[in-house]
C-alpha cells in the first residue's frame, strides 16, 4: 500500500503519557500503531484519537515473538514506520533495595529496558529497510534518569541504562537516517502519580505532596520533537511540574 501519512508506534498505549501521545500525534496528522498489553485499554485511546487511522495490536513488549509480530504487522498494514515512542514502562514497590526480590528486579529491568531495546532493535531493522529509509525513535526516560527517588533501585537503574540505549541509538542510527532522542517527564498526572497529591517519601526522610502537571503537555512535547526535520534532533528533553523538588532533591 501506499502510506501518505506518517505512522507512528507507541507502547504502552493504553493509559498515562502513552495515551497523551497518541492523541497529540492524531492531532497533528499521524497514523499510529497503538501497542499495549491490554487491549481494551488500546480500543478506548483509539476512539480518543480522531480522524487519525489507527491500528491496535495487543502485545508484551518484554516477549521477543511479540514484537516481532507487531512489527509485521506494522509493516503488513503500512508499509514503513517513522517513529517508535518506546514509552512502556513499570516501577518495583518502594522498598529498601536489600528486600527486593530479583523476581521484581527482573520484571523491572524487562519491561524498561529489554522491552525497549527489543522495540528498538525491530524499528532499525524496518527503518534501514524501508523506503525512503530511516525514522525517529524517542525514548521515555523519566526525572529518574538523572536522580533517584529513595528506595527506587530498579526503576533508577533501568531508566538511567535507557539514558545509554538512547546515546547508543542516536550514534548507531546515523549514517541510516535514523535519530533518536528522550523525553524525561517530572510528575505528569497519571495513575502511577495520584499519590504524589496525599505526599510522597523525599530523600530526607519526610512525606510531602508534590505538584503534578497535565499529561497533554507531555503529548504535545513529544509531537514537538516527531515534528522535527530528519537532520534535527532534540536529544534530550526534560519537561516537569515546575513546582516539583527536582530542582532540589537530596
Amino acid at each position: 500500500m501506499i502510506q501518505t501519512k506518517k505512522v507512528a508506534l507507541v507502547t504502552g498505549a493504553g493509559s498515562g503519557i502513552g495515551r497523551a501521545v497518541c492523541i497529540a500525534l492524531s492531532e497533528a496528522g499521524w497514523s499510529l500503531v497503538l501497542a499495549g498489553r491490554r487491549e481494551a485499554n488500546l480500543i478506548e485511546t483509539a476512539t480518543r484519537c480522531l480522524g487519525a487511522e489507527t491500528l491496535v495490536v495487543a502485545s508484551d513488549i518484554t516477549s521477543l515473538t511479540d514484537v516481532k509480530a507487531l512489527f509485521l504487522k506494522v509493516e503488513m498494514t503500512f508499509g514503513r514506520l517513522d517513529l517508535l515512542f518506546n514509552n512502556a514502562g513499570v516501577n518495583a514497590p518502594y522498598m529498601p533495595l536489600e528486600d527486593l526480590s530479583l523476581a521484581e528486579w527482573q520484571r523491572v529491568v524487562d519491561t524498561n529496558l529489554t522491552g525497549a531495546f527489543l522495540c528498538t532493535q525491530e524499528a532499525f531493522r524496518l527503518m534501514k529497510k524501508q523506503d525512503p529509509k530511516g525514522g525517529r525513535i524517542i525514548n521515555n526516560g523519566s526525572i529518574s534518569a538523572h536522580v533517584p527517588r529513595p528506595l527506587s533501585v530498579p526503576y533508577t537503574a533501568t531508566k538511567h541504562a535507557v539514558t545509554g540505549l538512547t546515546k547508543a541509538t542516536s550514534l548507531d542510527g546515523r549514517q541510516f537516517g535514523i535519530t533518536c532522542g528522550q523525553i524525561d517527564v517530572g510528575n505528569a498526572a497519571t495513575a502511577m502519580t495520584e499519590k504524589m497529591s496525599a505526599g510522597v517519601l523525599q530523600a530526607d526522610g519526610s512525606v510531602k505532596p508534590e505538584a503534578t502537571m497535565d499529561m497533554a503537555d507531555v503529548g504535545r512535547a513529544v509531537a514537538y520533537m516527531a515534528s522535527l526535520p530528519a537532520d534535527t534532533n532534540v536529544p534530550f528533553m526534560t519537561i516537569m511540574a515546575n513546582q516539583m523538588p527536582y530542582m532540589g532533591r537530596g
